[in-house]
Parts: structure tokens; sequence; C-alpha cells
């Protein structure tokens, strides 16, 4: 793998950081800027709503700048970003600087999918990509809980300061290491729409919405989970979500070679065995080390879906993938606030601490319809191409189905 992926990657380990480090210093957050702990998490929405919006805005935008220029355009927008919201005095500023950090977000996994396919021959694009969100995952394990730990001890916005910095090297990665890629002629925000009103990137999306809501709806409330029904204390909290994040790493270790060999069945096994993992979950939770060997399985299981459903986007947006591979992005922060909201709704109802499980586990098994469902609409038809380089008439690679 060039050493463009690893430019990528750190970008990848950048985003998760910022994104999820935020929920563990949200105490600090509230006292430094003199709110409650509640109306804080609103920033963690703001950051979310960043990503939903940014990503088709900011890719439609960007539709005739080459690849890599737009890259570094991205990435100085969330370096821009953090050091606001390192620097915000009250609430409201910053709400609006994490809304401008979440904005980048979705279209720099966007676009850099595409380029990661195009650094590599054509039968290990899922692969590449998937080597590019190994930062997401890594951020999980490695960043977040620095991240947390350094704005414990040193203050809050030591941790987006921190952020900021990894910004600035990935930007520098970024310009030492990306090969420059040429748009293509049709190359523009109308060829782009016109993409994504395939029917096919439409169900995509769709499957990632319900299918990763599966994932978040328990996520959400891990850490309540652990500490009322498996018995944890809160301070072992911490390592069990890091041993989530180890999870997501082996799933995206293996879901590149999957997704290459195999894309719908990689997708079809990823969301079956996620539902199942949660409906054991909700069985384990109470003791200790079942439920510790079950969280680094859905952990798996919900990375593997992530690389599928990026190819899958970028397969039937065909000759116009850029969109509608940041749109992935929109779809699965759609898929947090949604599973995070059915979660809620079952604890709320008195359905208990694990009920959860079982609402993520319905939804796994209502993505793994949508997926059939695509499925059968490519029967007959012909095979998916991802588009493997700047001409729409050299180097794809024909995704199974």
């Amino acid at each position: 793998m060039p050493l463009a992926l690893l430019a990528l990657a750190v970008v990848a380990f950048g985003i998760g950081t910022t994104e999820f480090a935020t929920m563990g210093l949200l105490p600090q957050i509230a006292d430094g800027i003199d709110v409650s702990v509640p109306q804080a998490g609103n920033i963690v929405s703001a950051y979310a709503l960043g990503v939903v919006v940014g990503a088709p805005v900011l890719t439609g935008i960007g539709a005739r700048i080459p690849h890599k220029r737009l890259l570094l355009l991205l990435s100085g927008l969330f370096v821009i970003g953090n050091v606001a919201s390192a620097l915000a005095p009250n609430f409201g500023l910053l709400f609006a600087a994490r809304f401008l950090a979440g904005l980048p977000h979705g279209a720099l996994f966007g676009v850099g999918a595409v380029v990661a396919s195009r650094l590599v021959a054509p039968d290990r694009a899922a692969t590449a990509v998937s080597r590019m969100f190994l930062g997401l995952t890594v951020a999980n394990i490695i960043g977040v809980p620095a991240g947390t730990a350094l704005g414990q001890q040193l203050g809050w916005r030591s941790a987006y300061v921190a952020v900021a910095v990894i910004g600035v090297l990935a930007l520098l990665a970024l310009a030492a290491f990306v090969p420059h890629q040429p748009r293509g002629a049709q190359a523009g925000v109308r060829h782009e729409l016109r993409a994504m009103g395939n029917k096919q990137v439409f169900i995509g999306l769709a499957t990632a919405v319900v299918g990763f809501g599966g994932f978040f709806a328990v996520y959400s409330y891990l850490v309540p989970m652990l500490t009322n029904l498996t018995g944890l204390s809160d301070s072992s909290t911490t390592l069990v979500l890091a041993l989530y994040g180890v999870g997501m790493t082996l799933g995206t270790l293996v879901a590149g070679p999957l997704t290459d060999r195999a894309l719908r069945p990689t997708l079809y096994g990823g969301l079956a065995l996620l539902s199942a993992a949660l409906v054991v979950f909700w069985f384990s939770v109470h003791s200790t080390v079942p439920a510790l060997i079950t969280i680094t399985f859905i952990g798996a299981m919900g990375a593997l879906i992530t690389t599928p459903v990026q190819i899958l986007l970028m397969a039937k947006a065909k000759d116009a993938p850029t969109m509608a591979a940041a749109s992935n992005h929109s779809a699965f922060n759609l898929a947090n606030a949604g599973g995070a909201w059915l979660g809620g709704l079952a604890i709320s109802a008195g359905w208990g601490w694990s009920s959860p499980a079982l609402v993520g586990a319905a939804l796994g098994v209502a993505g793994l319809g949508l997926a059939f469902m695509g499925g059968r609409m490519d029967r007959g038809g012909e095979p998916s191409e991802v588009i493997t380089s700047s001409d729409a008439q050299h180097e794809q690679v024909t995704a199974a189905q």
C-alpha cells in the first residue's frame, strides 16, 4: 500500500478522535462554559449536523476541483473548526465551531475513498478504502482515550488543540504523498447529482442508515449497560470502549479483502452476524467475560459493514462516485442519531437497560432486508463497476454482486 494511504488514514484518525473524544469530555466542557451536561451534549449533535449537511454540500461545491486540492482544502477547514472549538468562549460559539468542524467530515471520507480506490490495482480497491478507515478505528483505541485523558488533565480545550495538530500533520502528509488526480471531462455537480438519482444508491444509503443504526443503538448506551447490568466500574468502561475499538479494527482489516472478493455476500454476512451478536449480547450482558467477548464481536461486525456499503455506493454511482461516497457518512451519522433515539425510547418505555440490544438486532435485520432488496435489483443487470482511475474509460473493477 502506498504512503498516500497512510496520509488518508491520519486524516481519518483525526476525524475519529475529534468526533468521539467530545463525548468523554462533556462534564469538563459543561463546567468550562457554564452550562449543564445535557446542554453541553448538544455540541455532539452540532458536529453530527455538520457532517450531514457538509457531505453533499461541500462535495457538490468541490465537484470540479482536483481531488488532491480538495482534500487539502477540506483538511484546512477541519483544522480551522477544531482551533475555533478550542478558542470558543461560550456555548453559542462552541456550538457553531463544532458544526464547522463537522462540515468537512463526510466530504473528506468520500473524496478520500475515491482517491484510495485509485491508488492501487483495481482488484484491491476495497482493501485500499478499508486501510483508510483503519485510521478511524485506531482512533477509538488510541486517539479517543488519549484525547479524553488530555482534556481531563489539561483542560478540554487542549484536546481540540491536539486534534488541530493532527489535522496539520495530515494536511502535510496529503501534500507530500497523495498524487495529483485530475477530474474527468464530465466532472461537475450536475453529473454527481445525476448519479445520486440511481435507485441502488438510495437503497445503499438506506441500508447504511437502518443497518448501522443497530450498531449505534447499543454503542450509545454501552456505558450505562455495562455499569448497571454487567457490574463494571466507571473506571473500567474506558478500557471496554477501547476493546470495542479493537473489534472494529479487526473487522476493518478483513472487510477490504472480503469485499474485493465478494461485495454483496460480505454485506449480507456482516448485517446477519451483527444482528445475531446483538441478540447474544442481550443474554450475555449480565456476565463479564461473555459480555466483553460479544462486545468485541459487535465492534468487528459493525466495521465489517462499512467498507462494502462504501464500495457499493461508489459502484452504483458509476463514474461520479464522490458525492455518493461522501453521503455514506451522512447516512452513518443519521444512523447514529436514529439508533440512539430508538434505543433511548426502549429504555424510557421501561423495557430495561438491555433493550437497546434487541432494538439494534431488529434494525440490523431490517438493514439486511434492504440489502437483499438491492441484490434482487441487480439480478439480470450488468455488473457494477467501481471507477478506479480519473478516466472512466480505463482501469475499472467489477464489484461482485
